[in-house]
């Protein structure tokens, strides 16, 4: 076979520290390549240098980038100018950081039709509009005048899309273009890419940390860890005779949804040769479940709904959106809840009433048996020491100027626990080592910490002051498999020794299948299934929860 592009020993470095080390691999022409490690592992760096993208502190120490016989890392700015959106593209993982937030977005994809292309502006806008039909866009021409911010986040990553395709690219780099999804438009996403690219044959590295993933678009697969290529081989071969370490932890890190182990296995588990692990029984789960279900209900939602309005402008007339919708259910102590549903179903608004962040528009919310909707504001502050919350993004949810030992105290406070500071400082540190860091954390930055830390340091905050519930809002879904199953098994470890009870929010059905005990089910804001997490997996009564269900990637 042709080959398209080939890396040959490329090594990079920032300052004395190397962070890809000996890289080796080809594309050939029509082929998908997939690209897989944890955060850190040099994925993304890989591909920056293709393009001649890396940061400025990045030394190319030695290698050749080949691409239409000629070296890459030899171009000068202007040469590059000529290849990028034109010969090779690239999607980035995030789209809304990568569009112009001043700008349309039709008019994003036809500045790129004039600059690569001969084509008028005329002729560029009707291109961009077939374009947009191409990736499945609804209303093209109205979306050719929204905004990035006035549309969803897979309609974002369709936009992107369309501008990577937009010249007809011989090789495509798709950088994590799912990452942040729900599972169906994840699916809808992977779809389209395959099938633009049978279509137009060009070549796709796509990059990803979720080898089921991976699997199911690829035809080869290179596996990267610590800045080294461990493996490469064929989808068929990777994952049906792996043959490192690694690739082996990878694969195992996923919540399986075929049995349930009590506690998850990791990369460390791994390396450290512990792969035994232990598997709830039926009867295991049954005598667990009888226990937290002969109790009073610790919380109980009672027809709640919530309605907006939304400004439809000066001479229309206001829209009443209903993002929940009559909502009844209980949740028990001791109890993980969990509650899927794609995008814009009404799960973080649920959340939010519950929370009292939001106030219900009519319904109940009774906790322990007390109806918590009208409370003043001396009862409310009360209430937020019992109820909690875990963020999606731990990041922009601490204060960057502040040590993350002081972030965890704050509350601490505020809630007037402990005697003085030194206590306080005292019991921060035991959570931060409760939490697997170390006291000398404590006097770290936010920025000092990768992703998986900061949910830590996320997690040690909102327990801080510890709550009865908390509201775990997609608290793992940005973070690497390896780093998501350290997470979970905190969190189950944390539930066993404090007794917490959670609602489990997420939109990736694997995971909250693994966490759960019983199962709401959200579409348009009605809960449309309820009941045993398993039972629901297992036999799914709606059409919309099969749905939710087949766009699992399953791996090969």
């Amino acid at each position: 076979m042709e080959k398209l592009l080939q890396i040959q020993h490329l090594s990079v470095s920032f300052e004395e520290r190397k962070v890809l080390k000996d890289i080796n691999f080809s594309l050939q022409k029509n082929e998908i390549l997939g690209i897989v490690g944890e955060s850190g592992s040099g994925k993304s760096l890989t591909t920056l240098s293709i393009l001649g993208l890396l940061p400025k502190a990045a030394k190319i120490d030695e290698g050749k980038i080949l691409f239409e016989e000629k070296n890459l890392l030899t171009f000068s700015e202007k040469q590059f100018r000529k290849i990028r959106g034109n010969k090779i593209s690239m999607i980035f993982q995030e789209p809304m950081s990568s569009l112009n937030p001043s700008m349309k977005c039709g008019p994003q994809v036809v500045e790129i039709l004039l600059e690569h292309t001969d084509l008028s502006k005329n002729e560029a806008k009707k291109e961009c509009l077939s374009l947009f039909e191409k990736v499945k866009l609804p209303e093209p021409s109205e979306l050719f005048n929204a905004y990035p911010h006035q549309i969803s986040g897979g309609q974002k990553q369709r936009v992107m899309i369309a501008m990577a395709i937009a010249c007809k690219p011989n090789i495509l780099i798709a950088d994590e273009p799912t990452t942040a999804l729900d599972v169906t438009v994840q699916k809808e996403i992977l779809l389209l890419l395959k099938s633009i690219q049978q279509e137009t044959e060009m070549s796709i590295i796509f990059i990803s940390h979720d080898l089921a993933l991976v699997s199911e678009i690829s035809d080869r697969v290179a596996v990267m860890f610590q800045g080294e290529i461990v493996e490469q081989n064929s989808v068929e071969q990777l994952f049906h005779h792996p043959q490192k370490t690694y690739t082996k932890a990878l694969l195992a890190s996923k919540p399986s949804t075929k049995e349930r182990v009590k506690t998850l296995p990791t990369v460390k588990n791994f390396m450290e040769n512990s792969t035994s692990f232990e598997v709830e029984s039926l009867e295991e789960r049954k005598k667990r479940h009888d226990k937290i279900y002969s109790k009073k209900p610790l919380l109980e939602v009672k027809n709640v709904a919530k309605e907006f309005v939304s400004d439809a402008g000066i001479f229309k007339k206001n829209r009443v959106v209903k993002a929940v919708n009559d909502v009844s259910f209980k949740i028990f102590e001791g109890e993980t809840l969990g509650l899927v549903g794609e995008s814009g179903c009404g799960k973080s608004t649920l959340g939010n009433v519950i929370l009292q962040l939001d106030k219900a528009s009519s319904g109940s919310v009774f906790y322990k048996g007390d109806d918590i909707i009208n409370l003043g504001k001396k009862q409310l502050r009360e209430l937020r020491k019992e109820i909690q919350l875990i963020f999606q993004d731990p990041f922009s949810s601490l204060n960057p100027r502040i040590p993350v030992g002081k972030a965890i105290m704050e509350p601490m406070e505020v809630h007037k626990l402990y005697k003085n500071s030194k206590e306080r400082k005292q019991k921060t540190i035991e959570l931060l080592q409760r939490v697997g860091l170390t006291e000398e954390h404590f006097y770290r930055y936010p920025h000092e910490f990768s992703g998986g830390q900061r949910q830590r340091i996320g997690i040690a905050r909102t327990i801080a002051v510890e709550p009865k519930l908390i509201v775990c809002d997609e608290s793992v879904s940005a973070l690497d498999i390896s780093v998501q199953a350290q997470v979970l098994n905190l969190l189950n470890e944390l539930k066993e020794k404090f007794g917490f009870t959670y609602i489990f929010i997420s939109h990736d059905l694997a995971v909250v299948k693994y966490m759960a005990d019983q199962l709401l089910v959200m579409n348009k804001g009605e809960i449309v299934e309820h009941g045993d997490a398993d039972e629901v997996y297992a036999n799914p009564q709606k059409k919309y929860t099969k749905k939710l269900i087949d766009a699992i990637p399953k791996g090969i």
